[in-house]
């Protein structure tokens, strides 16, 4: 009788994918701590870099599951919507417009990345 371990199928290329997908995620993650200064690095726009590569993440794994057959979508108003404000908060930095705007925008960014991926998270947990 054949040992199962011995018989069984090298990893199914989705799963390839989404190692590989995790690994570039968390490069990209790590240049962006290595590479940022400790003055930067408490940067809103630093937030903003950090939240979205979660996002990434998140939309990624998503994209790969297979099972899943569509039902499960990220909202693209939300996503959008943070997308707006990580941009304006990036003219804000450029532009020098106040420290407050440039919170206010990267907060709002962060909030929609978050809301997000915590909403494609729990129909993901549902549906499983």
């Amino acid at each position: 009788m054949p040992d199962a371990a011995s018989t069984s199928p090298a990893a199914p290329p989705a799963r390839r994918w989404g190692i590989l997908a995790a690994g570039f995620l968390l490069l990209a993650l790590a240049l962006v701590v290595i590479y940022t200064t400790r003055v930067a690095f408490s940067s809103p726009l630093a937030l903003v870099v950090v939240a979205a590569i979660g996002l990434a993440a998140i939309l990624l794994q998503l994209h790969l599951r297979k099972n899943l057959g569509g039902r499960v979508r990220a909202p693209l108003w939300l996503n959008v919507l943070g997308l707006v404000f990580a941009v304006a908060a990036i003219f804000v930095d450029i532009l020098r417009l106040g420290a407050n705007l440039l919170l206010v925008a990267a907060l709002g960014a962060v909030i929609c990345f978050a809301v997000s991926a915590t909403t494609v998270l729990h129909a993901l947990r549902r549906k499983s």
